[in-house]
């Protein structure tokens, strides 16, 4: 799963936690499947937990809880996202910088 993703899954978790699956896939563009194993993959990594609602009638709702580990965790793929999306606009501002370069040199001549 990468940076990106889980990043928007720690996200979309702690800001919704009890946002269901079909909800989830659909925020972040992703199949239900997809979804449905994302989430398996965190709840096996410890970092989040499911919760059943008490006193609910629908049984099949669930809140989605980050752990103090998924805390960590989501601070740490955080930084490392940022990272890489600061180095991407550092790379976007210098292609533009020789574009416009090109384009100033191209309506000279």
């Amino acid at each position: 799963m990468s940076d990106e993703l889980q990043h928007k899954l720690f996200k979309t978790i702690s800001e919704h936690p009890q946002i269901n699956q079909r909800e989830l896939s659909k925020i972040l563009g992703i199949s239900l499947g997809k979804a449905n194993y994302c989430l398996k993959a965190l709840i096996e990594k410890g970092w989040v937990k499911a919760q059943n609602f008490k006193n609910n009638k629908n049984k099949l709702s669930y809140a989605y809880l980050l752990t103090p580990s998924g805390i960590e965790q989501k601070a740490s793929v955080t930084i490392r996202y940022l990272k890489r999306k600061m180095e991407e606009y550092d790379q976007l501002k210098a292609a533009v910088k020789e574009l416009k370069k090109e384009v100033a040199t191209e309506e000279i001549a």
